[in-house]
């Protein structure tokens, strides 16, 4: 029996006609023959529905109660989608991330999973039925507390079932028909993509491309789990990713992210051990810092520019000021109006080249670049926000994406 982990987001399941059309999905796949387990995400807008509520209700930070609450919306979502099936006349039985065996660290509202236990999800599937499982949830086995994986947590927990149960394939079903070559809301020549290796995805999530959450990525390639993006409005075929494609495009798309921010400390005292003083407490706090440029020393000292997610910002500027007076060095300057623009391709590895056309399309479009960072199979810029969209359509265009085709 082949066995497949389907996955649908808020959008597919934003009422009872989807839900409803979702389930049919999920039978129809139940009465070829496959094993089916469904992992689904809150209704809608619930998530933010219940954040906005919680913010009315009270101002301070509280990380457990909060995964209490927010887990609510996706335990909605597995109950009414198990009714739905079961009205089909095919059994169904839904499961909290906790029932599921979901294991996860202790962190609140960013928990990470470390183990999954699965052996009431294969017990329901030895049994003949569908499973649903609640995303984006789980459980800490030291405190027992609920947890949860972070926005779009639905995914890992979908692609981390997938390997547990050593499924097929998992197909994420979403309100998109797959990975573009770039955000067809800003670029509307953009195409799809019919297959991307786990590093080209793993690159675009990472650079703002919001079809998938990047551990789910990292899930698949770690397991050899083919990921199957796909819509849910539609029977069409979406993006399949998995380990090598046949096709080794030099750029296979351009993602941008615009929600990071820049900080810059001045006159850093250029000498040994001075990054580890400026970055520890930065990690220690909890802050992802993302590309880091230190200019070269003219006078014994340096100046450090690093961006970080503009919901980290207040804790980030907090710390480099706290760093800055601690090293005795200049002022700590914040830029919000930036943003990442990034080309990925598995074939720059070979090419050459790739990353002087990049910079010549910003030039002769007058966008100035920032910060640079590469990867063997990516390129990333910072620029000026107002100018990133424009950049994306240029890139899309001068590097050969708009017909279909790459540099």
């Amino acid at each position: 029996m082949t066995l497949v982990v389907h996955k649908y987001g808020g959008t597919s399941v934003a009422d009872a006609d989807r839900i409803r059309s979702v389930a049919k999905r999920i039978v129809d796949s139940y009465n070829e023959g496959n094993g089916v387990v469904a992992v689904v995400s809150a209704m809608g807008r619930r998530t933010d529905e219940l954040l906005g509520l919680a913010a009315e209700v009270s101002d301070r930070s509280h990380p457990r109660e909060m995964d209490m609450l927010l887990t609510a919306g996706e335990r909605v979502t597995m109950a009414l989608v198990a009714m739905a099936i079961q009205d089909l006349g095919v059994a169904a039985t839904s499961f909290t991330g906790s029932q599921a065996g979901i294991l996860t660290t202790g962190k609140h509202g960013q928990a990470e999973i470390v183990e999954i236990r699965a052996d009431r999800v294969r017990e329901g599937l030895d049994e003949g039925k569908v499973v649903i499982v609640a995303g984006f949830q789980g459980v800490d086995p030291a405190s027992k507390d609920v947890t949860t994986l972070g926005r779009g947590g639905s995914d890992a927990t979908a692609v981390a079932l997938a390997a547990a149960l050593s499924a097929d394939r998992c197909e994420i079903y979403t309100d998109v028909d797959g990975v573009f070559t770039a955000d067809p809301r800003v670029v509307p020549a953009a195409t799809k993509l019919l297959e991307l290796t786990y590093e080209e995805m793993l690159e675009l999530a990472s650079a703002g491309a919001g079809v998938l959450m990047p551990r789910s990525v990292e899930f698949g390639r770690r397991f050899g789990i083919p990921i199957h993006v796909r819509s849910s409005f539609h029977g069409g075929e979406g993006t399949l990713v998995k380990e090598e494609t046949m096709e080794q495009a030099v750029v296979r798309g351009i993602a941008h992210d615009e929600s990071e921010a820049k900080l810059t400390i001045s006159r850093v005292p250029d000498t040994p051990g001075v990054a580890a003083s400026v970055f520890e407490p930065l990690a220690a706090a909890g802050v992802n810092v993302d590309m880091i440029v230190q200019n070269v020393s003219h006078d014994g000292s340096t100046d450090i520019s690093f961006t970080v997610p503009i919901s980290m910002l207040d804790v980030a500027e907090r710390e480099a000021r706290t760093v800055a007076e601690a090293i005795d060095a200049g002022s700590v300057s914040v830029d919000k109006d930036i943003a990442k623009v990034t080309v990925v391709g598995i074939g720059m590895k070979t090419e050459s080249g790739i990353a002087s056309r990049m910079f010549r399309i910003l030039a002769d479009h007058d966008i100035n670049i920032q910060m640079i960072s590469t990867s063997p199979i990516r390129i990333s810029c910072v620029v000026a926000g107002d100018r990133v969209s424009e950049a994306v359509k240029a890139l899309h265009s001068g590097l050969g994406l708009d017909d279909g085709a790459s540099a």
